[in-house]
């Protein structure tokens, strides 16, 4: 476009906005899309991390071992997960991904030796047969859901809310509700389907307390329990969901992914995954079950992409951290060999979040049979186990650097910030000072 000068674009009313509304003018219907938040909030590229050198010592990167299992569920459950690293996949449905897809999610946790999640549609012999360790969602709207597949499992979910739409439920269009996708969720072929936006036997926490007895009398008591929120209240929430009887916690930030939902609840619902984590922290602790023998182990998402990530998330007092968007990443979503493919549906390769239209190009959120003929579960695997071990040593150099000999080693005094907000939500201080805002002198 050719500058004129004199004119000047509107910080409120900027071209995003007017198209936006011209759109809305035009159409009538709000827009949906997935991949999760864009707009600009406090995260982890705020913390850096203070490295040993004088008064700490660092390890020696080919000599001194800093391990990274984790162990997630042994406050109740007969059978925890033991995983080799702390980095999990989370909840993806089948229906929003292909079976091809969640196949490869669990070859590429499998080799690691971490767990995948189910997510809301049921479990799929695909993502059972390839799953070390898999963990099932149990969602508002129960689709697919049986005894006999909870017991296959070996961890539940059971999921009050996403971070990319804390209080409401997620949305799967007709084109991708095929006939086998419609008779997991008992579903007609082909019509839109709206998930539900809460359990429809509870209302509260005591009721919770009570299906969770359920599942576990279901299960044999041999099963974590998992309870997921999304990213409001946390503190209150992760309180609850401790009293009402999990074994595992998981608090899904404001970044985290979803398939499909209105843009105005990603944008405009829920808080930063950075000011949540400490909140959780904060409940766990003043309950006197954080990082304590027999606790409750604390799994945050969203937004996480690195292994700087990982060791922050882990410093802050998270136990394991559950990736989504940037799992499809790395299984091949945007992937630039479809640029043409991209631009054909008016997107471009790194900018395509138009997933719940079921012609994702890779073959990976999509029902149709020709687009999912060009992904291959074997290499999609091999290329999620591989970036699962970037982060994994990614997050070990780090915590070598501050002088640990393990992950959960880490803690909030080896971090500072660069911001003043994310010093005050992280609850560490501003870089070059003592001082933490929010907290009296």
């Amino acid at each position: 476009m050719t500058f004129r000068p004199g004119l000047r674009e509107s910080a409120t009313f900027d071209r995003n906005v007017i198209h936006e509304i011209q759109r809305a003018a035009s159409t009538g219907i709000y827009d949906i899309r997935g991949w999760g938040a864009k707009r600009t909030v406090p995260h982890f590229d705020d913390l850096l991390f203070l490295g040993a050198s004088m008064s700490r010592y660092p390890l020696e990167g080919y000599r001194e071992k800093c391990e990274t299992d984790v162990v997630l569920g042994d406050r109740h459950a007969k059978y925890p997960l033991h995983l080799d690293i702390p980095v999990t996949i989370a909840g993806m449905s089948f229906g929003a991904l292909s079976g091809g897809a969640k196949e490869a999610l669990g070859r590429g946790a499998s080799e690691v030796g971490t767990s995948t999640t189910t997510g809301d549609g049921g479990m799929t012999p695909e993502e059972r047969g390839q799953s070390e360790h898999l963990v099932y969602q149990y969602l508002p709207s129960r689709y697919g859901m049986n005894p006999d597949d909870l017991r296959k499992a070996d961890a539940i979910e059971v999921v009050l809310g996403q971070g990319a739409k804390p209080g409401g439920g997620g949305m799967l269009l007709g084109q991708k509700i095929t006939e086998r996708v419609a008779g997991m969720r008992t579903l007609p072929v082909g019509i839109d389907q709206r998930s539900a936006c809460r359990h429809p036997d509870w209302t509260g926490p005591d009721d919770l307390a009570i299906k969770i007895i359920e599942l576990r009398e279901i299960t044999g008591w041999e099963k974590p329990i998992y309870v997921k929120v999304g990213a409001t209240r946390t503190y209150y929430d992760v309180k609850l969901a401790v009293k009402a009887g999990a074994d595992v916690v998981v608090v899904d930030g404001m970044q985290g992914g979803t398939a499909a939902t209105q843009d105005v609840f990603i944008e405009h619902v829920g808080i930063p995954t950075l000011a949540a984590l400490p909140q959780a922290v904060q409940a766990l602790q003043e309950l006197g079950v954080h990082r304590t023998p027999g606790g409750v182990q604390l799994i945050v998402s969203g937004g996480v992409r690195s292994g700087a990530d990982v060791a922050k998330a882990m410093a802050l007092g998270a136990d394991a951290v559950a990736i989504g968007t940037a799992a499809l990443i790395a299984l091949g979503d945007n992937d630039p060999r479809y640029q043409a493919d991209y631009e054909a549906l008016g997107s471009a390769a790194g900018f395509y979040d138009d997933f719940q239209d079921g012609r994702d190009p890779a073959g990976i959120t999509t029902q149709d049979p020709e687009l999912q003929a060009r992904f291959d579960p074997v290499e999609g695997g091999r290329r999620l186990a591989n970036y699962l071990r970037v982060l994994t040593m990614e997050a070990q150099t780090i915590a070598r650097a501050c002088g640990k000999s393990h992950l959960r080693n880490l803690e909030p005094q080896d971090l500072v910030a660069v911001t003043l907000e994310a010093a005050a939500m992280a609850r560490v201080p501003l870089a070059g000072t003592d001082w933490i805002p929010g907290r009296p002198a």
